[in-house]
């Protein structure tokens, strides 16, 4: 089976390194127009989510790779009338040469892996976030190395997400930020605290743990190098709308939990954002919001997540 990255540890942080550098590069190089890495192949980009940030940077980033992206949505495919993700996967294996995917479980990405017999892309589940937690981490390294990408300077930095700290985006956080030092803290009410599954992502990646759970806001900003959010209501919350915005209102990045952190902390978001909600205005819009710097890194870092796989399976 081809290697695929379906998680943050699917890569060893060598191999994670590497991808940092091949991005460093790419950002550097894409004035000089179309790579020929993927060239004379097509690969599927399919979205059982919305996006905007996903889709713009994968399409992108495979036409600049010299290949032909293909944007499918699982509403036109037959998998939206009872067609199986196996036999779906197994289609998409005789057209097509690698696969992206937006969705919900992570069992939907590792099926779609494990029957097309191609290299399969997470662009998002419920479960993870691999290719914005290593584009975070690539910022960061950008930041805190003086513009130029120097991963080593990320070690020892606090990192903190505050929030629902049981969602994909901190989860992921905690891993790839374990994997290169970087001390993250996830900061949000009980209820919403991690779940047994992020150790065991842990456990079964053999990698040891560098985050730690806080409900004091506080605390958790104390000396912070980077101060990190994401929504209160994810796609398939909204039910749950009223009730997360009052349990996580007193973990809203703002100006007073800034005057705790360190005096060059950053806030850094996924996006899309809501001010007024998990972030203030004055922060969101504020100097040393670097919210579009990590926006158009997805671009680079994942042509190099694109560009590391090919690489790979060629061997």
């Amino acid at each position: 089976m081809p290697r695929s990255f379906l998680k943050d540890t699917d890569f060893t942080p060598a191999e994670a390194a590497g991808v940092f550098e091949l991005a460093a590069r790419y950002k550097k190089l894409r004035s000089a127009g179309v790579t020929d890495i993927l060239k004379g192949q097509s690969w599927g980009l399919v979205f059982f989510k919305k996006s905007t940030r996903t889709r713009l940077s994968f399409e992108v980033g495979v036409y600049e790779l010299g290949g032909h992206p293909m944007v499918i949505n699982s509403s036109d495919l037959q998998i939206s009338r009872g067609e199986t993700v196996p036999d779906t996967a197994r289609i998409m294996g005789r057209y097509l040469h690698g696969i992206v995917i937006r969705t919900f479980g992570q069992d939907i990405v590792e099926d779609f892996a494990k029957y097309s017999g191609l290299p399969v892309v997470n662009a998002l589940t419920d479960l993870l976030h691999p290719c914005q937690s290593y584009t975070d981490i690539f910022t960061m390294s950008e930041y805190f190395g003086g513009g130029e990408s120097d991963i080593d300077s990320v070690k020892g930095r606090k990192l903190v997400f505050f929030g629902d700290t049981a969602c994909n985006m901190a989860y992921s956080l905690a891993l790839t930020g374990s994997m290169f030092g970087v001390n993250v803290v996830l900061c949000g009410p009980e209820e919403f605290k991690p779940k047994p599954v992020l150790d065991k992502l842990f456990k079964d990646a053999g990698i040891p743990k560098n985050y730690s759970f806080t409900s004091n806001p506080e605390e958790a900003a104390k000396d912070a190098d980077v101060l990190y959010t994401d929504v209160w209501v994810s796609m398939g919350k909204e039910d749950e709308k009223a009730a997360r915005i009052k349990a996580m209102s007193p973990y809203q990045v703002n100006s007073k939990l800034f005057k705790l952190a360190s005096k060059d902390a950053v806030f850094m978001h996924c996006l899309p954002a809501h001010a007024g909600e998990e972030v203030s205005a004055d922060v969101l819009e504020g100097n040393r919001s670097i919210i579009f710097d990590q926006a158009e890194n997805r671009l680079h870092v994942q042509k190099a997540v694109l560009g590391t796989l090919a690489r790979m399976n060629k061997a």
